[in-house]
């Protein structure tokens, strides 16, 4: 038997289709309906590789999203699977709407480094010392 034909049959499935296309809360299907995960806290059951979460404050200059510009000040950071992309978003804490971290995309051959992906997220946009 090929080893290679065993899979997952939820492996294929991307973050959106997971929750009924709702990019909020398609990293969350075992948490509260749209409550992300726990700020620096692993993802919760079944979002095992589809996002992570962390409260971040950007230096002086923000960071830049693609549809309102640069944001400041206290922010959720989130890196999440869109298919075979790593893309990362950020929120104002506590709002409802995630935007495109301008140049936040990028292939990802394998799911398994998006713990990584977001940690280096975490050590580049999050400067609250300045």
């Amino acid at each position: 038997m090929d080893e290679r034909a065993v899979t997952d049959p939820g492996a294929d499935a991307t973050p959106a289709e997971a929750v009924a296309g709702d990019p909020d809360t398609a990293a969350a299907p075992a948490a509260a309906a749209g409550e992300p995960a726990a700020a620096g806290e692993p993802a919760a059951a079944g979002e095992a590789t589809s996002a992570r979460n962390t409260d971040i404050v950007p230096g002086p200059g923000g960071v830049m999203t693609d549809e309102v510009g640069v944001v400041t000040g206290d922010l959720t950071l989130r890196t999440e699977l869109d298919g075979d992309r790593v893309v990362v978003k950020v929120q104002y804490k506590d709002a409802d709407e995630w935007y495109a971290v301008t140049g936040g995309s990028a292939p990802l051959t394998d799911p398994a480094a998006l713990d990584a992906v977001h940690q280096i997220a975490v050590g580049l946009l999050d400067r609250p010392e300045g």
